[in-house]
């Protein structure tokens, strides 16, 4: 098969990888609302009922909860399925069932049940979506254990970790940016699809430690400054540290791609080089995913900063209208007022507490 690289959106990459996994395992099902008529809203689905057949990808009715305990009982019985709530805010009726039961089955039974259940979740605003139609709630899924949390950043990524998390026996948050399913990149599908195949048997084999895709990645080097981020804020820390190089700034970039488990070596890596670091994160920021990585921060790298850890996260206010989005969502603009906010000479600074009217730097 031919290997010349073609313009893939993060979109058809993760269409390409669900095809992939269905044709190499049988047992692989897809459903959700709308999945296959329409092919889903974002059209991730696409085409896979026609291909695969309606006993392999299917419609529901408009019942999270009912979803999410179907795929249980599949898994429970050898099925792996991949279910798909349309949006992030939709999902929230299934939460019992995706926190008392897919995360604590295998610990429930002594290791002797596993759910390989991949739970796809378009999330994070960008999109001017209404209310219920963008939300940032990685945070609601950290917090249980036995849930582990995926979000690629990349048409690369997309690919690649939604067919390692279709293969894990554990049960798999995989959560989507939407405003980053249009984003395009110059890839050869066949390529990576060879990387997988190597990768995964790698896995096999055992010869990898950990998790294939569990590994923060430096996506921008840099020697002044970190900026730990992950799904929808990726690409704007990028334009960031692009503006800050005007500036004669270094900014590192890292990509986390998964929320658990944690890459916490390549940050304290990366922040030990610099020195300074800013988290950068869509959701609010008190007792967040950014709060829990700026103490983690803080504590293993308190030798080696040379200034207070900041972040840049949503305001702790309700998720606001479509046309307020642009406020409440960290842009380049107030990555930099972040970053001049860091002690940067022997001038004393005053970090006054932060108030939630005032954001969370």
């Amino acid at each position: 098969m031919s290997k010349e690289k073609s313009t893939l959106t993060l979109a058809a990459a993760l269409n390409a990888a669900l095809a992939d996994e269905m044709s190499a395992n049988d047992m692989v099902v897809v459903f959700g609302e709308d999945v296959a008529t329409l092919g889903g809203v974002f059209r991730i689905t696409e085409g896979l009922s026609q291909q695969f057949g309606e006993d392999r990808c299917f419609d529901t009715p408009l019942a999270e909860s009912g979803i999410a305990g179907t795929a249980i009982g599949m898994a429970i019985g050898g099925v792996r399925p991949v279910i798909e709530m349309q949006f992030d805010a939709f999902a929230y009726p299934a939460f019992q069932q995706m926190i008392s039961h897919m995360a604590k089955m295998r610990n429930r039974t002594k290791g002797a049940v596993s759910l390989p259940i991949t739970v796809r979740i378009p999330y994070g605003g960008g999109i001017g979506g209404v209310e219920h139609h963008s939300d940032s709630s990685e945070t609601f899924y950290a917090h249980a254990a036995g849930l582990k949390i995926y979000t690629p950043a990349s048409v690369e990524d997309a690919y690649l970790m939604l067919r390692y998390a279709i293969r894990l026996d554990d049960p798999v948050i995989f959560m989507e940016p939407k405003k980053l399913y249009w984003t395009k990149a110059d890839v050869s599908l066949e390529q990576l699809r060879e990387e997988f195949t190597t990768r995964w048997a790698q896995v096999e084999e055992r010869r990898e430690h950990g998790e294939a895709y569990a590994r923060a990645a430096v996506i921008r080097p840099g020697d002044d400054v970190t900026l730990v981020s992950y799904g929808p804020s990726v690409v704007t820390c990028l334009s960031a540290a692009e503006a800050a190089a005007a500036e004669n700034l270094s900014v590192e970039v890292i990509d986390l791609r998964t929320i658990n488990p944690l890459d916490e070596q390549t940050i304290i890596d990366s922040v030990t080089k610099t020195g300074r670091a800013v988290v950068v994160a869509e959701p609010q920021g008190f007792a967040s995913v950014a709060s829990e990585l700026v103490a983690r921060i803080q504590q293993r790298c308190f030798h080696s900063l040379a200034a207070p850890v900041l972040r840049v996260t949503g305001f702790d206010i309700p998720y606001p209208p479509p046309m307020l989005e642009k406020y409440y969502l960290p842009n380049v603009d107030r990555i930099l007022d972040a970053i001049d906010d860091l002690q940067w000479d022997d001038t004393p600074v005053d970090y006054r507490p932060v108030t939630t009217a005032g954001g969370n730097r």
